[in-house]
């Protein structure tokens, strides 16, 4: 390998001369003597200071031979293995020595950083360089900036705005009061280039609430109550009441849409709001804000409540009842049903049977898994409510009879209908007829038994349509059709069957304060977060805690974890039913491919 040394030397007028000299050996030294291919004129440098070797894996080797060491990146050694290719700095005395490595060989890159004499560094330029005699004096010169500074970004934009005032849109020309802009607009506002009174409507008074919301009042929803803000917000302390002081005096007051919607900071996108933002109320918000249901947060990853979803309490009706329940507490829900996850993603059970058996027309695969019953909604975030024909009728039939090739099935979640269907079906059909009544020739001797016969058979047709209370009551009793799924309501009166179904409400967003796709999550299985093959009840809530979020999931700033968050990846200050304004800004460019792990039926 060769070695290519390149002294830099500093001429009196500031230039650097380069001088390149290269070595075809294995060893080089470096020192204050001459022989040295590292000449290095310094005192505190020996004549044989170290040397540098080379290494079959391209490596090189620094080794002190004088006894005196020397700094590799700043510290102390007497021998190190650099890899060129990574680089490395060495210090010599005066001297620093940067060592790379190009296609030519190893570069050593040799320059002095200490003056060596002080006449050399301390010659003021002041007296070299003079323009005293040409230019006026040292006051008259600062005055003469001031004043031009004044009228070319006082007075100049002052007068363009009172000439512009009242003008709905300004012409493209150049107008002197953008001199006091700091940027370009976002792509959000970007219309507005030319509009500057839509938002600055009066000269020097900031932007008010009320400007922003005479576009946004649709999707600017309240965070909460301005004076709870206020309050949870708590005093400046130390250095900001100074800032605090000077906002106040130019009637910047508190808690503005503007302190988190800066405008004027580059095209593209308006930036996110720093995570700090929250952390301002939200960090110790229960020792400001004392009568708050809310739990300190101030990082995903350090300072983070455990999740409380909305719990179902009472199944039925237009709005459920339900409440907010940590996660901690193993909550658990009944929703009207009766469905144990174990059963049906058995491997070797009677359900993986029947899916085997069916297979070749649902697409089952060895056994039943999520999908097979569970359907994401076309936007991948959540998944469609559980329907009994789409999703469970290919195992559980509520077919009773057939005609002409035409199945007829019992009416779903109307159980009214179903009694009217079984009512019907007995009236309209007779028992089986029996075969010694069937014209054959070969019979059992005897007319005491065909007349019996004939009887039995008479009184069945008779009683016929009063066996469909019984077959009612099968229906909605232990091992009928209803009973095993859903909780039944009992007739009304003895002798009756008017049996009714329990209410069933299917929850599909239980974090209704934070937000969570299940589409960013395809690369996972579901057993990864939600428990379900352990599951023996209905009412067990298959939720991950935070605990499972934070195998992945870090807060802002542990850059070691896998996908570190910010509050605004999950939270909205503005919130509403959609994903969080980050989420949306970051898919609004995002071509949505089809998911392979979801399959449709």
């Amino acid at each position: 390998m060769t070695f290519i040394v390149r002294q830099i030397a500093v001429t009196s007028d500031g230039r650097e001369i380069i001088r390149s000299n290269p070595f075809d050996v294995d060893q080089i030294g470096i020192g204050r003597s001459a022989a040295n291919a590292i000449h290095l004129a310094d005192l505190a440098v020996s004549p044989d200071h170290a040397v540098i070797r080379n290494r079959d894996d391209g490596h090189i080797v620094v080794e002190s031979t004088s006894g005196q060491g020397f700094t590799l990146d700043g510290r102390q050694s007497q021998s190190v293995t650099i890899d060129p290719a990574e680089g490395a700095e060495l210090g010599f005395g005066g001297h620093i020595i940067t060592v790379s490595a190009d296609d030519e060989g190893t570069i050593f890159t040799v320059k002095r950083i200490d003056a060596v004499s002080d006449s050399a560094e301390t010659r003021s330029e002041a007296t070299v360089y003079t323009l005293k005699g040409l230019l006026p004096s040292k006051r008259v010169s600062a005055w003469s900036f001031v004043i031009i500074a004044l009228a070319a970004f006082l007075v100049w934009p002052i007068y363009t705005w009172a000439t512009w005032q009242g003008i709905e849109e300004r012409s493209d020309a150049f107008h002197a009061d953008t001199l006091w802009s700091s940027g370009d607009l976002s792509s959000a506002h970007h219309s507005l280039e030319n509009d500057c009174q839509a938002c600055h409507v009066d000269a020097f008074v900031t932007v008010k609430d009320s400007t922003c919301l005479t576009c946004h009042e649709d999707d600017a929803h309240d965070h909460a109550k301005p004076n709870r803000l206020l309050t949870a917000r708590g005093e400046p302390e130390g250095l900001e009441q100074i800032g605090a002081a000077f906002a106040s005096a130019f009637n910047k007051p508190p808690g503005r849409c503007v302190e988190c919607h800066t405008e004027h900071e580059g095209e593209g996108v308006m930036q996110p709001t720093a995570q700090q933002f929250c952390a301002d109320c939200h960090d110790g918000m229960d020792g400001r804000l004392t009568d708050t249901k809310l739990e300190n947060a101030s990082d995903f990853g350090i300072t983070h409540p455990q999740f409380r979803p909305a719990v179902l309490v009472q199944p039925g009706g237009k709005n459920p009842q339900r409440e907010r329940i940590s996660l901690d507490d193993n909550p658990t829900e009944y929703n009207g049903l009766k469905f144990p996850h174990d059963v049906h993603l058995s491997k070797t059970g009677g359900v993986a049977q029947m899916g085997r058996r069916l297979s070749a027309k649902y697409d089952f695969g060895p056994s039943l898994v999520c999908k097979d019953c569970h359907t994401p909604d076309p936007n991948g975030v959540r998944f469609e409510p559980v329907d009994m024909k789409e999703d469970c009728s290919m195992c559980h039939s509520l077919a009773f009879e057939e005609i002409g090739g035409t199945i007829r099935t019992l009416r779903h979640g109307e159980p009214s209908q179903v009694r009217a269907d079984l009512r019907a079906f007995y009236r309209s059909t007779g028992p089986n007829r029996p075969i010694n009544l069937g014209g054959i020739e070969r019979r059992r001797p005897g007319a005491d038994n065909e007349t019996r016969v004939a009887s039995d058979y008479a009184r069945a047709v008779r009683f016929r349509p009063s066996r469909a209370n019984l077959a009612i009551s099968e229906v909605f009793s232990r091992g009928g059709a209803c009973y095993d799924c859903h909780g039944i309501t009992p007739p009304t009166a003895p002798g009756r069957v008017d049996y009714g179904i329990k209410p069933v409400t299917q929850t599909d967003r239980y974090m209704h304060k934070g937000w969570f796709s299940h589409e960013a999550h395809n690369d996972e299985d579901c057993s990864s977060c939600h428990n379900a093959p352990a599951s023996k009840m209905a009412t067990d809530l298959l939720l991950p805690g935070i605990k499972t979020c934070r195998e992945c999931h870090g807060g802002e700033f542990q850059t070691a974890s896998d996908v570190p968050s910010t509050c605004a990846m999950c939270h909205d200050y503005h919130p509403d039913d959609g994903a969080p304004w980050l989420i949306k800004e970051q898919q609004k460019d995002k071509q949505k491919l089809p998911d392979k792990k979801i399959v449709s039926r």
